[in-house]
Order: structure tokens, then sequence, then C-alpha cells
């Protein structure tokens, strides 16, 4: 989706996709042909339900899994190990690492190392775009497209292996999963029954499942997410050299014999006679879709990874794909009618996820991005990744073989094609020490077992080689404390930063038993932490006690518990949490077809703040303010379409309308990759009379108007950022648009994934804060534990503080950036957060900047803080009147505040008559019914909007609080549900 998680969570199928982002008028329940139809699917919804309720119990880990102690209590067949947060990998120390604050910096050091490489390039990505620039404006950057550069590294010799999450690419419906269905259904009625009951029966199932049917084919159990086509990024790479393998896993569905095995073995249960058949379609639901350990119907490969040479490594939120390039100004406009060269991203590069997802990304791709750019904003896009070089690379080498291999076998090691293989890997002494210590708490642990059941022999036989393997493990150590470690040795004459790799994992994403090392290092570090935490992250989906089912991770009992601890000591500690207003999925939030939308806002406040058993009102019911030790936050920007005169002056002049010309430049840039091959970087040279060339060559001689035909001013994100101008002094001159009409607004969707603790640890990887990620046998994730041994004056709650260098520059440069303290960043100017790990990140100590943000605890601190999100939310929510806000408490009250003004702000709405009946104001533009008329009323905008600094706004926690968000039925039951935790 714009956003992954639409993608990799099995995007549940949420009505028509034709109706855009608005969709259907009401949140009622949709109208259906027939009353007796409706009457059905009253009963496909209520089963649907019990089905999932049944399944889920049956498939339920219950506690043993809960993650509700540190030590992670977990049943037989998990993952278990000597290291801390039983990761299969140890902490390493010696390690250079490194941060990248949004896609712009990391990208370019990203194609630096793609640049370098000299032996191998390993990418495990959730989605991998062969035509991403990695360096911007695109015009001025062709041979860093991410393709091209890949088939470079291999014309140099170089060994490229990709591995991508294959989506789901049918959509699974009831007849696809289980098609012996009705066949057996009716088998099951006893020899003796009359022939009249078993054609009553027969037809009585033929109908059932003939009206399901029906039901599914407008929304089956999981939508195939077109969006994302791994088929295109294997086929675009593998054309390009027979250097370049690219697996895609996993196949979600095994064949048809396993099939019809697990859907019987899912039937055993059911008890069916005449008299119960005549009762369909309550007891025929409940064994609908078959269910199997080997069906991987809503999981996904969710890891971010590159390995180069095996010597440095990048990983974090970012994946290689459309939508993720960003600066840390985070600009939401893209219309340059001075220069079309300066386009920033373009096709379907230019996103926003709340109105509209990709669309068939391999085909013509960027031809087919259905924003028009002179009327709505992109969605940008916040994140983090890190650079890592040392000992700890070895892990993550070994995390990609294993991954690699474990597809291999089970896929490609068939049909003799020498593009696939194995990948043998000789570790150095230092990655061979993970697996000596893995081997020998294997053997404690059976040591342990054979105590337990009394057998003396075979103990003392087990405690003899554990003696030797002991051993052996003390002098491999020694040697590799003196062995010199090459190039992936950390540089400098200093220590280095300790780091550790944890990950989840399990049988179906990786061939092992499951490991959930995330999870447990989240809550360690969270129980263990001193003062303050800072998350930051893409979902907060948790529980703080078994009673907020489905949800299992335990995270919140971690928050929870070191709150309750610190009001009880009397201590001054906080939590700020930092995640998205909207999960990055399209549609009116009151639409049917957000329903998805509204399930994940759902479980996130029920974690937060409602249901009973949520982290505020624990901390309340035990007689503390919540708000001293918890808060939450969204963030939240600005910009303005540069749709002024100048464009104007180009359309008359060029005869050639702003977008036609723009369209045509996005497929002269190459949009589905296979020119690449031929090495073509300019194939727009000897083309005339098209309109691209026509309006070029006419906007390349405009003459200046107010500053507005020189670029500078095609975005106005700088203002509310370090040293911009105050939006109130930026040049304008009206065109086809007035300048009110021009100023746009979004969510800045927060895609990282990233814990801080007391400034001195970090948790960054790919890992979200749910069950999806969190729990290790869903969704594959990897990340990184840091704990920087260079240290750094600081202060905390007012005292002398010692933080590690890592953490708090990492620390501080986000929270500058939220509140508007870091200037804006300059995508041709690259400075040392743009290098790759050989050159350190640079942070401005001592600045009154960093001063500003220094202790996280302070009370000038807390008011910058708290004070920045409450001014910026009061500005957004009068000018944009953007959703979630805390005014909207009903639906009736989401009507008056945002539906009379947006509703169907992005259809080709008609009324009965079949006239168009567009929205009052476009998605995301101005409310001008709040300002004075004409010149007046923009200047109380603008002097509104010149209030905003940085993108922090106050989390709505009170939207919608007398609603049930998300109801219950055949979309969204026990059985799905676990797809949006």
């Amino acid at each position: 989706m714009a956003n992954e998680d639409h993608l990799a969570y099995g995007d549940l199928a949420e009505g028509d996709e034709s109706k855009g982002a608005s969709g259907s008028a009401s949140a009622k329940t949709s109208t259906k042909p027939g009353g007796k139809f409706s009457s059905f699917l009253g009963k496909v919804q209520q089963t649907a339900h019990e089905l999932g309720s049944e399944l889920a119990n049956v498939f339920s880990r219950g506690e043993d899994h809960s993650h509700i102690h540190v030590g992670a209590n977990c049943a037989d067949g998990m993952h278990k190990s000597i290291h801390r947060f039983d990761s299969f990998a140890g902490e390493r120390d010696s390690n250079d690492v490194k941060w990248y604050v949004d896609g712009c910096g990391y990208m370019w050091a990203v194609s630096i190392a793609l640049e370098q490489a000299k032996e191998s390039i390993w990418i495990l990505d959730w989605w991998l775009t062969p035509e991403l620039y990695l360096r911007r404006p695109p015009d001025k950057n062709r041979q860093y497209r991410l393709d091209r550069m890949l088939q470079a590294a291999a014309q140099r010799g170089v060994k490229v292996n990709v591995i991508v999450y294959k989506e789901v690419s049918q959509a699974l419906t009831r007849k696809y999963l289980s098609p012996i269905l009705p066949g057996y259904l009716h088998s099951l009625l006893p020899r003796g029954t009359d022939l009249v009951t078993s054609a009553m029966s027969r037809l009585g199932i033929a109908a059932t499942f003939a009206s399901l049917e029906y039901a599914e084919a407008q929304n089956p159990l999981i939508s195939p997410p077109l969006i994302v086509d791994s088929a295109h990024t294997k086929q675009a790479l593998e054309a390009l050299h027979p250097n370049i393998s690219v697996f895609r896993h996993p196949d979600h569905l095994p064949d048809a014999q396993t099939l019809e095995s697990s859907f019987l073995s899912s039937l055993k249960n059911l008890s069916l006679s005449a008299a119960t058949m005549s009762k369909l379609p309550e007891d025929a639901l409940k064994a609908v879709y078959g269910m199997n350990e080997d069906v991987v119907l809503y999981w996904a490969h969710h890891e971010k990874l590159c390995l180069i040479d095996g010597k440095i490594a990048f990983l974090g939120g970012l994946d290689l794909c459309y939508g993720r390039w960003d600066t840390n100004q985070h600009s939401i406009v893209d219309v340059h009618p001075e220069n079309l060269e300066d386009i920033i991203w373009p096709g379907q590069d230019y996103n926003n996820a709340r109105i509209s997802d990709f669309t068939d990304v391999a085909d013509a791709a960027w031809k087919n991005n259905s924003l028009n750019r002179t009327e709505s904003s992109r969605m940008g896009w916040s994140d983090i990744s890190i650079g890592l070089r040392g000992p700890a690379v070895e892990d993550l080498k070994a995390h990609f073989v294993e991954r690699w291999n474990f597809i291999y076998k089970e896929k490609y090691d068939v049909g003799g094609d020498s593009r696939y293989s194995a990948i043998a890997v000789q570790q150095s002494t230092h990655g061979l020490m993970t697996h000596m210590k893995s081997g020998l708490h294997n053997l404690e642990a059976h040591a342990k077992h054979l105590r337990a059941s009394g057998s003396s022999s075979s103990t003392n036989a087990i405690g003899a080689m554990n003696d030797r393997v002991t051993d052996r493990t003390q002098e491999a150590e020694a040697e590799a404390e003196a062995a010199p470690f090459g190039e992936t040795t950390a540089s400098g004459s200093h220590a280095g930063a300790a780091c550790q790799v944890v990950r989840s994992c399990t049988n179906w994403s990786h061939g092992v038993d499951t490991e959930h090392s995330v999870a447990n290092a989240y809550i360690s570090i969270i129980r263990d932490s001193q003062h303050f935490i800072y998350i930051e992250n893409q979902f907060f989906i948790t529980a703080t006690t078994s009673s907020q089912k489905p949800v299992l991770n335990k995270l919140g009992a971690a928050i929870l518990e070191r709150i309750l601890r610190a009001a009880k000591a009397g201590e001054k500690y906080m939590i700020i949490v930092i995640i998205p207003a909207v999960p990055g999925f399209a549609g009116d939030l009151k639409d049917e077809s957000s329903l998805g939308t509204r399930a994940i806002m759902d479980f996130q406040y029920k974690a937060i703040n409602r249901g009973g058993h949520s982290i505020i009102e624990s901390i309340e019911a035990a007689g503390y303010r919540a708000n001293d030790f918890i808060r939450f936050y969204n963030l939240r920007n600005y910009d303005r379409i540069n749709v002024s005169a100048s464009m104007r002056k180009a359309e008359n002049a060029s005869g050639v309308k702003y977008e036609d010309a723009r369209r045509e430049h996005d497929d002269i840039m190459d949009p589905v990759g296979y020119r690449a091959q031929d090495g073509d970087l300019h194939p727009e040279e000897g083309i005339t009379g098209h309109p691209y060339q026509k309006y070029q060559q006419v906007s390349d001689g405009l003459a200046p108007s107010r500053g507005l035909a020189s670029g500078r001013w095609d975005s106005v994100s700088e203002c509310y950022m370090l040293g911009g101008l105050d939006i109130r002094q930026v040049p304008w001159e009206n065109g086809d648009y007035s300048e009110m009409d021009a100023f746009v607004s979004e969510e800045l969707y927060i895609h990282s994934k990233v814990l801080i603790a007391d400034d001195r640890m970090v948790i960054c990887g790919s890992a979200n804060l749910n069950d999806r990620s969190q729990l290790g046998d869903h969704d594959s994730e990897i990340a990184l534990v840091i704990q920087d041994s260079e240290s750094v004056d600081s202060m905390m709650n007012g005292q002398p503080w010692r933080a590690t260098k890592f953490a708090a520059t990492l620390r501080r440069q986000l929270f500058r950036k939220h509140v508007g303290l870091l200037a804006p960043q300059n995508m041709k100017q690259p400075d040392h957060n743009f290098e790759t790990i050989a050159v350190p990140n640079v942070y401005d100590f001592g600045t009154k900047e960093d001063k500003a943000v220094m202790d996280p605890l302070s009370d000038q601190f807390l008011e910058l803080w708290n004070g920045t999100a409450k001014q910026n939310s009061e500005a957004f929510g009068r000018i944009f009147h953007p959703v979630p806000h805390d005014s909207v408490r009903t639906w009736e009250q989401y009507d008056s505040f945002y539906e009379r003004f947006f509703h169907n702000a992005d259809d080709e709405a008609t009324d009965k008559d079949g006239n168009k009946t567009p929205a009052k104001y476009r998605w995301g533009h101005v409310i001008a019914d709040n300002f004075s008329p004409g010149e007046q009323g923009l200047k109380e905008m603008k002097d509104l909007l010149s209030t905003i600094k940085g993108t922090l706004v106050e989390m709505p926690l009170n939207f919608l609080i007398e609603e049930d968000i998300a109801r219950q039925g055949l979309l969204l039951n026990a059985f799905t549900e676990p797809i949006y935790t």
C-alpha cells in the first residue's frame, strides 16, 4: 500500500474496488438484492464469526506463547538459545553502526554501496521495485535506478541474490480453498437416508454455497493485493543478467492433494445428520474454510535487509520500492510548471495510500497513477534504517543464507536451472561462535530433561560432552579475540557498538522452530528501562492481559508494569509513542470498504485507552494520571501545489496541459525497465512534437513570475522547518486555482520500527508493534539491538546523564525533525549522513536546537513538545478538518465535521438523475468556509498556518469513542481478525 502492510496483511476484501477512497456514503450495512438474501448474509456473518471463534480456539497457543514474562515462557517447539533474548545470535562488540532518518540519505548510501560491490549483493525485501531511483531527481540520476545498478554490478561479476515476499495472487474463497466441500457434506448423510431427504439436502447444500459464492464474489475471504507484483520484480531483474537470481516466497497454498487432505482433516469433528443438514447454512459453514499448517494465507516476509560483499549491511524499515523515498521535510507535492525534469516522484512513485493504492505496477506502471498532481497530494513517508559494519554482519549473513537455502530446497532445487543454487558460506571464527554456543545450550537442555526423568548414566554422558564443548568454546572465543576480523572490523580507535541481531521466524518462513527474540528484546528493554522510552512505530497493537484476545503479544503488559512500578515509587518516568493517525489504506473511514482500517484502529485504541484493559485505563484504575507517564502522538504536514500563473502561461503557450506533459515525461523515464538492458538513458532525444517536448520547450523560456517559475516555491515544506521562510512571505500569483485552493494537507505516514530506551539502547528493524511482527510464527522480521560504547554528556530529568552517542543522536535528530528544529534536507547536496557506514553520522551537538531536545524529561522540553503538538493540532483542525479528530466522538459528528465537506472527494459521484455530485472540497484541501471571503480569509488562514512548526500533532484518543468502530461480521470475525493484529 503505498503502504506495505496493506498488502502483507492479506488485504481482506472490503467491497468494490471501483469505489475509490470514498465509496459508500454510509457505514450502515450495504444494501443487497433481496430481503431473504440479506437475512442469509446475517446468518453467514454470525456463523462466520462462530467458525472463526472455534478455529481460533482449536489453533490457539494459549498462554504458553503470551510473551508475558521476560524469559518468554513458550510452548514446546519454540526456539531456545543461551543468547540474550533467546536469539539465534549473540551480542557482538566492535561494530560500526549508523542511522538514516528517511529515505533520501538512506537510498543514497545504498547506491554508493551497490556501486562499490565486488562479490555479492544480497537483498531481502517485502517489496522491491526495479524501477526505483535511489537518487533524485530522476532526470539527473538515471544511472542510479535500482535495476540499472544491479545490472551494472552483475556485469562486473557480482552475484546478486534477491528474496521478495510472494503476494497472494488468487482471491482466497471457499470454493478455491475447499472445492470438495459440498459433495463431502452430502456424503456424510447416513446410508439409510431416504431419497427425498437426500435430494432436499443436496438442493439445500447447493443453494447455500451458490449464495456464499455470490457473497464472496463481492467480498472474498482474502482479496488478491494487485498492487504488488513480485513476478514483475523477478522477471524484470532476471532478464537483465544471468548473475541475478530472485526467489519469491511463500507459496500461499499447497498442491490440490495436500489441500484436500487438510480440508478433510478439518471436518473430523463435524457432526451431521439428515436432521442437522436441514439447518444449513449454519452447520455447513462451520467447516467452510480448511486449515493446515502448510497453508500460509496471511503471513509475509517483512524483513528489509541488504548485504554488500558480506561486509556491510543495511536494515530497518525501508524497502527498496515505490513510495519510500522522502526527505526530512516531507514535501507532499510534485508539480514543476517551469521544468518537468525537476519531477521527484515519477509515475506511481507519487502515491497517497489514503486516496488510492498502486495499480498494475508491471504494465506501463507509471502511466497508471490515478492521482492528478495538480489537485492531490502524495502521502509523506517517515522511516528509519541503519547501516552496519562489524562482527554482527556475520549473523545477518547467516540469516540470509539460512533463508535462501531453505527456500532453494523447498522450491528451486528442481529442474536443474543453473541460475539457482544454494549459497555456501565459510564463516569466520566469530561467525562460528553462535552455532557452537547454540549446540552447548541444546546439550544443557537435554541433560536437564534426562535428570528430571532419572536417567543418571545418560546425564553423565551428556555432562562429559557438555564439558568438551565448553572447553572448545572457550578456546574458540580466545582465538576470536586474538584474530583480526578483516574488513568487517569496526574502524577507528573507539570500541564500537555492541550489537545483537534478533528476529521473528518459524517453520513456514525459515524452516526453524519459532523464534520471537524481537518480542523478547522489546519486553526486556522496556522493563529494564530507568527513565524514558521512545517508540516510533507503524502500529501499536498489544495487550496488557489475556482478556484482550485475539491480541496475544504482551508488550503492553511490560509497558504497564514498568509505569506502575515508577508510579508507586514516585519516580518521574515517561513513554512517548508516535504512530500513524490512520493506517495506510485507501477509503473514507465511514465506508464499509474501510472495515479493515477501522479494525486496526479499534485494536490500537483498545491497547491505548478503551475496552477496559487498555494501558491508560489500567494506569488510571490504579489511581495515577496516565498523561504523567505515557503520551501518544501522530504526524501531519502541509504543502502548496504550484498551480500558479506560471503553469497557466506554459499551458497556454504550448497548447498542452501540464498533466499530459507530465505523464509522457514519466513514460519516457522508462516505466517497465526493459530498456535498461540497452543502457538507453536518454530515450527522449530525437523525439519532437510530443506533449512533453512541446511543453518543456515553452516552459524553459518562461519569464520569472514573482519567483514562481524559478522552482524555488514548487514546494513550501521548508516553511515549517528550521530556517524556512515564513509562509506569509512566500510569493504567489493566481492561475487557474486560487492560492487558498492550492494548499493541501495529509497525515505523515510513520513507517519506522524503533525503540530508544534512556538514550542508551536502541532496537531498530522491520518489526511492527503488533502480533504479526512479534509472535514469531506470523510475519518474518529482523532487527538489531544496539548499545554504543561511545558515551556523551547529556541530561535526564534535570540531572547529568551519560547517554550513548548512537541512541542520543538518533533520538534528538528525530525529535528535532518532528518539532521543526531541523533544517530542510537538500537532495542535491549530500552530507555525511548520506554516506555509507565508512563515514560516521554528523550531529551538531551544543546548538540551541540540540539543547532544546537534550533532556526528554525536563519541563522545558515537555512544554516545547506538547505545546507544539497542541498548536499544530489546532491549526490543522481548523484549516483542513482532518480525521481522526478529538471533536468527532460519534458518526453523526463525523458527518458534521468531515463528510459534509469531503464525502466522495475522490469519486465521480452522481445523484439519482445521473448528474455528477462532486464533494464540496477535494481531499485534503482547505475548508474555506472557516475563513472570511477573499483576501482577508486567505490572510487569516496563512496566519494560522504560520503557527505550524514541524509535523507533530496530538493523537485524538476520543475519536469515535462512543461508537463500535469495527463491527464483527462476515469479513471481520475471529477467523480473520489475526490479519489485523
